[in-house]
């Protein structure tokens, strides 16, 4: 690849002076050529590139990881539809627009900083355009990124240690997320409103979909049967990581719009896995096992990186207000209210993601330490895993209730909340009830109440009450044979008063003969019925209330 003369060969003294500024230099020269002579000598240094990549924007520097890892150059069309195009511009509109201090796109931010380059090279196929990173840049850039590319080179971690205070109450990280993303499924199955699902479920709701959409087990509001079957199915370790691997790669699970208490309005947009991975990659330099302070790595990356999330550092173009009084948030004086909350609703997904215990000064306190959590030969297990080992239960009443700790067959959960009404859960135990209105409700699904004596048969080793056994069998042979219900009933001192009020014209307001003293009310009649007994001289006492 050409060196980074000669990427720059072509460039005028303007452009040179623009690489130069954001390298922090200034050049002495006046004329193109010994400029690009002194701006050469001074970019190829160690220490001025990794001063450079240091304070790369979160997009361009993943760009740049890209590139690292191609071995220094990527197809052109392939490297813009993923990190932009470069305006093409010449000199008089380029000192006039100034897009340097505007960039469109990551590949405008390196261009010029003099990290890309474009050129034709000689393929298979033939001639074909391709971005590269200056061959002897690229060598420097070598050893200052890590061989994956991912990231800077180790660094000093962010922050420091947390104190005890900090620290003082444990939160240990728990795999409850797989637990209740089987609710959601489940609920999405029956066709339920956020509503249907249990109380603790409704705050993280919104996220828990669009992470279940980003794992691919939800596609435009529904469940995609074959990616729920293989998470369901799988063991608890190995789905949660399933989860974790689709959050890390998303481009879709936006972490700035699901944060509580903003909203965020127009057209903007912004990169949620840019974002994310660059955060991750800070997070990377913090030892495993050590408890850290949330409160000092924020303010280091405020120190730091604070346009870690902002393309040219831009706080005035995305419309984001406060959901309590609608107080818009622009400018960098919300730095704490938007990209600092950012910092720590990220930390606290990695806790939600069974990746990292937390820890508060005390309980109900917000949460001022973390820890991410270290792998072992069985991969990352949540804190409550670590020494234990549970049996889940499946347990039975005749009346038709059922209890299913959440240790148990989630794949089998699933399948049984299907026929059920559902109870708040308490503790590690799901609560679910066998009723004609959810048995009607699974048969309008095309699902028989054979099939869920089947599945409790096999699963409590054939102990399931004879009275629900019973009950189960009549409801596929008759429907339903019982009903509760609420009736409005008219009540008279004889016989003979209720077969005057029949012949007369209150009688089309009548139903369902109870007695020969009780009749039925037909629903929103009781007024017009009242009117009509008036006529026949009859005055009807109400009790509604009772």
């Amino acid at each position: 690849m050409p060196d980074l003369s000669a990427s720059l060969q072509k460039q005028d003294l303007g452009h040179l002076r623009i690489v130069a500024e954001f390298w922090g230099l200034e050049l002495e020269s006046t004329d193109a050529n010994s400029a690009l002579e002194e701006l050469c000598a001074s970019l190829l240094d160690l220490e001025a590139v990794s001063e450079t990549l240091e304070v790369l924007p979160a997009e361009a520097r993943s760009a740049l990881n890209a590139m690292v890892e191609a071995g220094g150059k990527i197809e052109w069309a392939a490297f813009a539809r993923k990190y932009g195009e470069i305006r093409e511009m010449g000199a008089g509109r380029r000192d006039r627009e100034r897009p340097h201090l505007k960039p469109i796109s990551a590949s405008e931010i390196l261009f010029y900083r003099g990290l890309l380059a474009k050129a034709f090279f000689e393929t298979e196929k033939g001639l074909q355009e391709f971005a590269f990173i200056p061959d002897d840049l690229f060598e420097i850039i070598g050893e200052v990124t890590t061989r994956r590319g991912a990231a800077l080179s180790k660094n000093e971690p962010l922050g420091r240690p947390a104190t005890p205070v900090e620290k003082a109450r444990e939160i240990p990280a728990t795999d409850h997320i797989l637990d209740d993303a089987t609710t959601c499924l489940a609920a999405l199955r029956l066709s339920m409103e956020s509503g249907g699902l249990p109380l603790t479920l409704h705050e993280q709701a919104p996220a828990l979909q669009k992470l279940l959409t980003a794992a691919g087990l939800i596609r435009k509001n529904s469940l995609q049967p074959e990616a729920v079957k293989k998470f369901l199915e799988a063991s608890r370790p190995d789905a949660l990581e399933m989860l974790y691997k689709a959050w890390l790669a998303s481009d879709t699970f936006d972490e700035l719009r699901l944060l509580p208490g903003i909203v965020c309005e127009g057209e903007w947009t912004n990169q949620p896995q840019v974002t994310r991975e660059f955060l991750m990659n800070l997070i990377a330099d913090i030892p495993p096992g050590k408890w850290w302070s949330i409160l000092a790595f924020v303010k280091a990356i405020k120190e730091k990186y604070p346009d870690y999330q902002r393309p040219a550092g831009d706080y005035d173009s995305w419309f984001i207000k406060r959901e309590s009084d609608g107080q818009f948030l622009r400018g960098f004086a919300y730095w704490d209210q938007v990209d600092g909350a950012l910092v720590k609703y990220l930390i606290q997904t990695l806790h939600w993601l069974g990746k990292a215990d937390l820890a508060a000064p005390e309980e109900g306190k917000e949460a001022a330490a973390f820890r991410i959590i270290e792998s072992n030969v069985e991969g990352r297990i949540p804190g409550e895993l670590r020494h234990s080992t549970f049996d889940g239960k499946l347990k039975i009443s005749s009346s038709g209730k059922i209890s299913i700790s959440r240790y148990f067959s989630r794949a089998v959960r699933y399948q049984i909340a299907r026929f059920c009404e559902w109870d708040e859960p308490k503790g590690d135990e799901y609560f679910y009830r066998v009723t004609a209105g959810s048995l009607k409700r699974a048969g309008e699904q095309g699902l028989k109440a054979e099939q869920l004596l089947a599945m409790l048969v096999k699963y409590t080793n054939n102990s399931v009450p004879p009275a629900l056994v019973k009950a189960l069998k009549r409801w596929d042979a008759h429907g339903s044979e019982a009903r509760v219900e609420t009736l409005l009933v008219l009540r008279v001192n004889s016989p003979e008063v209720m077969e005057e009020m029949r012949k007369s014209k209150a009688g089309k307001f009548l139903s369902e003969i109870l007695s020969p003293t009780a009749v039925v009310v037909k629903p929103g009649a009781v007024q017009k019925m009242l009117a009509e007994l008036a006529e026949l001289g009859l005055l009807a006492e109400v009790r509604l209330d009772e």
